[in-house]
Parts: C-alpha cells; structure tokens; sequence
C-alpha cells in the first residue's frame, strides 16, 4: 500500500479551534496511528474514507489520488474504494449476519433478500468462520462475533485499504488480547492493506509495521520514531 497524505483544516467552535495539520508518507501493508483522544486521529481517517473533507492539501492511495484541493479533485466516499470499520461495528439490527454480510455490496437502498447465497458472500463467511452463523441477528452475537461479521462486510466488496477505527474499544480487556492477534493473523493471510487508529499503544504495538504518533492534530516526528524503536524492539 503507498499512503501519501498532506491535509489541513481548522474546526471552530465558538471561541475555540482546533488545527489538523497531518504529512505523512508510507509503504506499509500495516498502518497504525496512535495517540490520546482528541488528537484528531478520527478526523484523519475519515479523511481518507471520504466522511470528512479537509481545507487544503491532498490525500493519495497506491498512486491515485482521492482528494486534491488544488487539483479540484474530492471523489466521493463510494467511489474510493476503502473500507469502513466502525468503533461500534455499526451492523444492522434488523439483518442476519449474512444479510449483513451482503449489505456490503449492494448499491442501492434495497437490503440483501434473507435467503439469497451468493458466492462473495458465502467466501467470506467462510473466511471468518461466520457459517453456522449465517441465519442469526446481531444482538444474538458476541462482542467478537460481530466484529467478525463487520469485517467480512467491509471486505466483500474487495477494498484497496481496511480503515479500523478504534476497532477494540467495544471489547472487553480479555477479548481485546484474543481479537488483537486474531486481525494481526486475519491481515496476514488475507494480506488486505490496514489502516488503523486507536488510543492504546498496545494495539499498535501488535498491529502496526510502520507506527504513528499523533497529537494536537499532527504526526509527531519524534514520537513516530521512538513508537517504531519499541514496536521493532
């Protein structure tokens, strides 16, 4: 995965602002970008995926550019080709997990029929260990399941690049551990490039080959560079 990514904007609320100003270039097939809440890591992401759009700058993804401020260019989030993951896996109540498994290439406001098998669909289901689930709704899934069914939703429609946000901050500590190494081993074998922020080094540590650190709306240089001595260390 080739990221080049150079944005700015300024967030006003009444007499306060806050300055995004993020430059960063990588090669990494794992991107990890940590740092505390509020550091304008989400703001970041949603960049990339087209859910927010910065004053300036430009935003590049394995050669192709998705937003150019100069260049008058900012394609719209369904025609960049990541994906989405959600702090709260945001499935759909009312779907079964194949249901919501299919959602994910439909392109329109219909939902997937309740018995339609389609191969994509069924692959990934398969690929996540999701079969003997297929038929169940979300509130009858664990907190590692859904996010499961989550992921081979965002991965049905065959993206460039996964964007996690904060992707165990739903999680128990204990089922953090586990879903930690079990994504590490699900990218690995899928070898789907990553993006991921969260606010625990621990996750970066394990997931990330090239590491950022992020606060007050910016990479710190020299932060980045400790967080890449402790992950290789």
């Amino acid at each position: 995965m080739q990221l080049d990514l150079d944005i700015r904007a300024t967030l006003r609320s009444g007499k306060r602002h806050f300055d995004l100003q993020v430059q960063c270039t990588s090669s990494s097939q794992r991107i990890a970008v940590y740092g505390p809440s509020g550091a304008g890591k989400s703001m970041t992401l949603k960049a990339i995926a087209g859910l927010f759009t910065p004053e300036a700058g430009h935003i590049r993804l394995n050669g192709r550019t998705l937003f150019d401020s100069a260049a008058g260019i900012n394609l719209p989030p369904q025609q960049r080709n990541v994906a989405y993951l959600f702090q709260d896996y945001a499935l759909f109540p009312h779907l079964t997990v194949r249901q919501n498994v299919g959602f994910g290439l439909s392109r329109g406001w219909f939902n997937p029929r309740a018995r339609e098998k389609l191969d994509q669909v069924e692959h990934w289901l398969a690929a996540f260990d999701l079969q003997e689930l297929a038929q169940q709704f979300p509130d009858q899934l664990s907190g590692g399941q859904r996010q499961r069914v989550a992921l081979a939703r965002a991965l049905v429609a065959e993206p460039n690049a996964l964007l996690l946000d904060e992707p165990f901050a739903a999680l128990d500590p204990a089922l953090r551990v586990s879903m930690r190494l079990e994504l590490s081993q699900w990218q690995q074998r899928l070898e789907v490039p990553m993006i991921l922020i969260s606010h625990d080094p621990e996750d970066a540590r394990i997931l990330g080959e090239h590491v950022l650190y992020m606060r007050d709306g910016k990479i710190d240089s020299m932060e980045e560079n400790r967080a890449r001595g402790e992950h290789i260390g």
